[in-house]
C-alpha cells in the first residue's frame, strides 16, 4: 500500500501496513533487520537518508516509528529501549524549580523516577486525584511544566476525563510564560511556555484509546505490554503531532541513547500486526471474567472499566473502544486469602507486567507497587487483598476453572 493510502485505512489495516512497505531492494515483505551501528558516509558529513550512526536512527526503527505514530494518530514516534526511558526522556525537558503535576494512581516505577531521582534535581512534584477536575484545577502552579496521567491507572483502573484534563490546562496555562532561551543548549534551550500534558496509553493500547484525539501533547506507551504482547521484549514509545516538542524530545533522545536495539523494533513490528485481534480477545475475556468475579462470594470488589459499577464507566465507554484486558479485584481475608490464590494458579503466571498473550496475576503491594510509601498506597485502596490480573488470550472458560480452583 502507498502511504497515503495507508493513512486513510482502518486501524486493522494499519496495524499490518502503516511504515511498512516492502524492502525496495530485494521485495521482503517484512521490514528487515538492520542489525548495524554506523553507515558509510559517501564524504565525510554526507550520509543517505539522515542515517550516520544507529543511535540516532535506524531503518528498522524508522518503520516501528511510522507504524506507532500511524496506531495513535499522530505525525511523530520516538521508540525507546524502555517505557521508563521514554519518561525519562519527557522529564529531560524539565528544568529546576519547574513543577510535576502526577495522577495519584500510577505505575510505581514511573513515581520513584520522579521521587527518587529527578527531585534531587530540583523539580517538584504533587499527585492528585486526576478523576476529579476541580482537585486538578487546584494543584496547579505557575511553575507547572508537565501534568503526567494515566488512563486507565495502574493497578486501581481509575478513568481520567483526558479532555477535561485538557481543559483544565489551557485555562490554568493563560498565567504561565517561559523564561529566556539558551541557545547553547539546542532544542532543549527554550524553557517549556506552557505545560506538556502527557498521557501513559500503556493500559488501553491505541486500539482501545488515543489520547492526542482527545488533548494530550505526548502518548507514552510501554512497549513491552500490549505493543509487544508476547512478553519477549522491553521497550517504550512517545507519540506526538506537535513539531517543536518532537524535536525536543528527539534531541533528548539521541543525547542520552535510550534506544532499543533493530532486533527488538523487529519483534514490535510483528507485535502491531496483530494488536487489534488480540485486543478483542483480551477484552472479551477480561470482560467475561470481571462478570464472573463480581459474582463470587470470596470477591470483596471488582474494578473493571467495562463493568457498570465501575465508578467511571460511562466516561469510559465515551472515552476507550472497550474494558481492556486488566482487572483489579479484592479478596475476601486479605494477604493470607490473597496469596493462597496466588500460589495457587496454574495457566495465570505469578509475575510483574502484562499486556502478553498468556495470563498474568500479581499482588501490587508488594510487587508492582512496593516503591509507592505505605501511606499512600492505602489512601488508593493498594491494600493486602488486592490483586490484579493481566488477563490474556487463552480460552475464557479455562481461565475462569483456574481462578476457581485458586480462589476455592
Amino acid at each position: 500500500m502507498s502511504e497515503h493510502s495507508t493513512q486513510a485505512a482502518r486501524f486493522s489495516t494499519r496495524c499490518i501496513h502503516a511504515g511498512q512497505a516492502p524492502d525496495p531492494t530485494t521485495g521482503a515483505i517484512m521490514t528487515p533487520v538492520y542489525m548495524t551501528s554506523t553507515f558509510v558516509q559517501s564524504s565525510p558529513g554526507v550520509f543517505k537518508d539522515g542515517y550516520d550512526y544507529a543511535r540516532s536512527k535506524n531503518p528498522t526503527r524508522t518503520a516501528l516509528e511510522a507504524n506507532l505514530a500511524s496506531l495513535e494518530g499522530g505525525k511523530h514516534a520516538m521508540a525507546f529501549s524502555s517505557g521508563l526511558g521514554a519518561m525519562d526522556c519527557v522529564l529531560h525537558q524539565l528544568r529546576q524549580g519547574d513543577h510535576v503535576l502526577l495522577s495519584d494512581d500510577v505505575y510505581g516505577g514511573s513515581y520513584r523516577l520522579i521521587d527518587k531521582i529527578f527531585r534531587h534535581h530540583g523539580l517538584e512534584c504533587t499527585r492528585v486525584d486526576m478523576t476529579n477536575l476541580a482537585a486538578v484545577e487546584g494543584a496547579m502552579r505557575t511553575t507547572t511544566r508537565l501534568v503526567w496521567l494515566e488512563t486507565p491507572s495502574n493497578p486501581m483502573l481509575k478513568v481520567i476525563d483526558i479532555a477535561g484534563v485538557r481543559r483544565v490546562i489551557d485555562k490554568a496555562a493563560a498565567g504561565m510564560k517561559g523564561g529566556a532561551a539558551d541557545t547553547t543548549l539546542g532544542p532543549l534551550g527554550t524553557p517549556l511556555a506552557r505545560p506538556m500534558y502527557v498521557v501513559d496509553n500503556t493500559f488501553a493500547s491505541p486500539y482501545l484509546q488515543n489520547p492526542l484525539a482527545h488533548g494530550a501533547d505526548v502518548v507514552m506507551h510501554s512497549c513491552t505490554k500490549y505493543i509487544g504482547g508476547h512478553s519477549d521484549l522491553v521497550a517504550g514509545a512517545l507519540v506526538t503531532s506537535d513539531e517543536t516538542l518532537a524535536d525536543r524530545l528527539r534531541f533528548a533522545q539521541n543525547a542520552a541513547g535510550a534506544v532499543p536495539g533493530a532486533m527488538d523494533c523487529f519483534l514490535m513490528l510483528r507485535s502491531t500486526k496483530t494488536l487489534h485481534v488480540r485486543m478483542q480477545r483480551h477484552c472479551e475475556n477480561a470482560l467475561a471474567i470481571a462478570r464472573w468475579l463480581s459474582e463470587h462470594p470470596k470477591v470483596e470488589r471488582v474494578i473493571y472499566p467495562g463493568l457498570a459499577s465501575h465508578p467511571q464507566h460511562q466516561l469510559a465507554m465515551r472515552q476507550m473502544r472497550g474494558g481492556g484486558g486488566m482487572i483489579s479485584c479484592v479478596v475476601k481475608g486479605g494477604l493470607p486469602a490473597a496469596r493462597t490464590m496466588l500460589e495457587r494458579v496454574k495457566l495465570f503466571s505469578l509475575a510483574e507486567s502484562l499486556g502478553g498473550v498468556e495470563s498474568l496475576i500479581e499482588h501490587p503491594a508488594i510487587m508492582t507497587h512496593a516503591s509507592i510509601p505505605a501511606p499512600a498506597r492505602a489512601a488508593l485502596g493498594i491494600d493486602d487483598g488486592l490483586v490484579r490480573l493481566s488477563v490474556g488470550i487463552e480460552d475464557k472458560d479455562d481461565l475462569i476453572a483456574d481462578l476457581e480452583r485458586a480462589i476455592a
